[in-house]
């Protein structure tokens, strides 16, 4: 990631964009649903001009290519993760499945340990 200081400094004309891009996405999903009765593409493309249209908005906001820049950026940090091999992720897995199993097993010991320690030895209630 970038060693950019972060600035939330946002003029009002910024959230005046992001407000009418949210009320257009939202409009989008509404006509949507509202054309239930239209064809699956009609509705399909006043869903997708929704968003479009939201999405140019968002554009023209300094926030919204803040956030563009750091999808970007975030995208160009994921690329740079190593990820395990097939074989590494299984015996990990593997790993992990005897360690569950050997502590569940010692939890119950302790459990029933101390349930008998308690009923049978010390309170001798035990039907």
């Amino acid at each position: 990631m970038s060693n950019q200081s972060v600035q939330t400094v946002s003029t009002s004309n910024d959230k005046i964009k992001v407000a009418l891009a949210i009320v257009a996405a939202i409009a989008g999903v509404v006509g949507f649903y509202y054309l239930a009765d239209k064809p699956a593409l009609a509705r399909a493309g006043v869903l997708v001009a929704g968003l479009a249209i939201a999405a140019v908005i968002l554009w023209t906001s300094t926030t919204g290519r803040e956030f563009l820049n750091f999808a970007k950026e975030s995208v160009r940090e994921t690329k740079k993760v190593v990820w395990p091999t097939r074989r590494e992720a299984t015996q990990i897995t593997g790993i992990v499945f005897a360690f569950v199993l050997i502590m569940a097993l010692f939890l119950w010991g302790t459990d029933k340990t101390l349930e008998f320690l308690l009923y049978d030895v010390i309170l001798g209630i035990r039907k």
